[in-house]
């Protein structure tokens, strides 16, 4: 189907509408897709194309993506009938017997599912690779990582098999693949998005859900279908005035940016995210907008720590509920080695060490808003990625603990923060590095901006304004289905 690529998910939509196109030739044009780019990237966990078939055949199929095909991440949503292992051996062979109440949200919007994309196990990492899928490779360069824990998504859209993806981010999940991978991602505020129905709130707070997706307005438009409160949520986030599809329509008034290079660990930016971020802020002052350079003063290595015990012992209660669900326990060689350890951590957590972690995140929301009061800022800017996508094993959960620790500390270490406040952010793909022998188109870095709580609308309406001053869509990585 030679229009297929040339559409995003609106877009498809429209060619259904109008009977341009069936909701069947775009599915069986997806299908053909993921499994002609499979083998050189390995961004699906599985493809289950007759439940989608079935979901076509059963009708009623209606909303603003009305027969658009779609996959969702391996973790933390669940396809009625469809397989979802978490990327880990003691997942396997386990099938949903539910969907989720995001699922529900997309299948009321319209959308097909046809497939699931690969993460690392748990999302316990910054790359996608796994002992039971392999490496996830980036289209724009095999020997690259993709990201992670939503590689398999960012890799899928920015190689053309379709144009938009659910995605999640519990330290920088959607945001971290999109920089990688060069597609837009947004981590929507704490509570904005549902997580449930067994549990509405992943990491206590810290994962949030979403998608990536090669234009603006598709992941606009699944924010303004999906968000909203869901039942037995403790809190959500405040809705909004106007829907975050209409956002895009107008550029934003001038506003005050804080050029926040420098992480809250103290990595800086290499040569090419630095780069990236020099020129970023030449474009948005030459659309208006005022940068400063300034930071808020957010002690790094007490979230760090914060962070570790909170995943950790959310990591061994997983485990235990998996083995007393399957009636046996899951036993280390199940899992990777630095998930095994983040589990015998968890288990050995103490309780003040836990409500430590919680007080750490809140004094940070409080600086971090506090830093955009007394400056005035509206937003931030610094680097998703401090440096260009890592070749693969890097920062895999077989890898040495040492090197893998530190790899992942320096690579996106600005990204957690918005998860540990619960504040919005975004990666907007805004820079390319120079051609290389193996990546001759480059390699994506995505900057990233941040907003006070309950702000989408604002990032939205800014990523509209530069979507629309330096486009990214029509960037094609040497691995493209079609």
């Amino acid at each position: 189907m030679k229009a297929y690529s040339e559409h995003d998910g609106l877009g498809l939509a429209e060619l259904v509408r109008t009977r341009q196109v069936s909701p069947e030739d775009l599915l069986e044009t997806a299908v053909a897709r993921a499994e002609s780019v499979q083998g050189q990237i390995n961004c699906f966990a599985a493809l289950y194309p007759d439940l989608a078939r079935e979901q076509l055949k059963a009708g009623g199929i209606e909303g603003p993506y009305a027969g658009v095909p779609f996959v969702v991440k391996d973790l933390g949503v669940e396809v009625k009938g469809a397989p979802v292992t978490s990327g880990s051996r003691a997942f396997k062979c386990n099938v949903a017997s539910r969907d989720s109440t995001l699922v529900d949200r997309f299948r009321k919007a319209g959308l097909v599912f046809f497939g699931a994309t690969t993460t690392p196990e748990f999302g316990l990492t910054l790359t996608t690779e796994s002992t039971l899928y392999g490496q996830s490779r980036n289209p724009w360069d095999t020997t690259r990582t993709t990201g992670g824990s939503s590689g398999g998504a960012a890799a899928a859209v920015a190689a053309g098999v379709l144009p938009v993806a659910h995605a999640s981010d519990g330290g920088g999940s959607i945001r971290i693949p999109a920089a990688c991978c060069g597609v837009f991602g947004l981590k929507a505020s704490r509570g904005r998005v549902p997580m449930g129905p067994a549990k509405t709130e992943g990491w206590n707070g810290l994962s949030t859900v979403g998608v990536v997706s090669r234009t603006v307005r598709d992941t606009a438009a699944l924010l303004d279908l999906t968000h909203g409160p869901e039942t037995g949520s403790r809190y959500g986030a405040p809705a909004p005035a106007l829907s975050y599809l209409s956002e895009l329509e107008r550029d934003p008034r001038p506003l005050r940016i804080a050029f926040w290079p420098v992480a809250p660990n103290g990595t800086k930016p290499d040569a090419d995210a630095a780069e990236g971020l020099a020129n970023t802020v030449k474009l948005l002052e030459s659309l208006g907008h005022t940068v400063v350079e300034a930071a808020p003063m957010i002690d790094g290595e007490a979230l760090a720590k914060a962070g570790l015990f909170t995943i950790s012992a959310n990591i061994a209660a997983l485990v235990e509920e998996r083995g007393i669900a399957r009636g046996s326990p899951v036993a280390d060689d199940e899992l990777e080695p630095i998930t095994a350890s983040m589990v015998r951590l968890g288990r050995t957590v103490p309780m003040m060490e836990l409500a430590k972690a919680n007080n750490a995140f809140i004094t940070a929301a409080i600086i971090y808003e506090h830093f955009l009061d007394a400056g005035q800022f509206d937003l931030t800017l610094s680097p998703t990625l401090h440096r260009a996508p890592d070749l693969l094993g890097t920062m895999a959960l077989t890898a040495d603990p040492g090197a893998m620790g530190a790899a992942v500390a320096g690579f996106a270490p600005h990204c957690a923060l918005f998860n540990q406040t619960g504040c919005p952010a975004m990666s907007v793909p805004l820079h390319w590095t120079k051609p290389t022998a193996t990546a001759p188109a480059g390699l994506p870095i995505g900057m990233m901006f941040g907003a006070r709580y309950g702000r989408e609308d604002l990032l939205l309406s800014l990523a509209g304004q530069l979507e629309r001053a330096a486009p990214w869509a029509h960037r094609k990585p040497p691995v493209w289905a079609g």
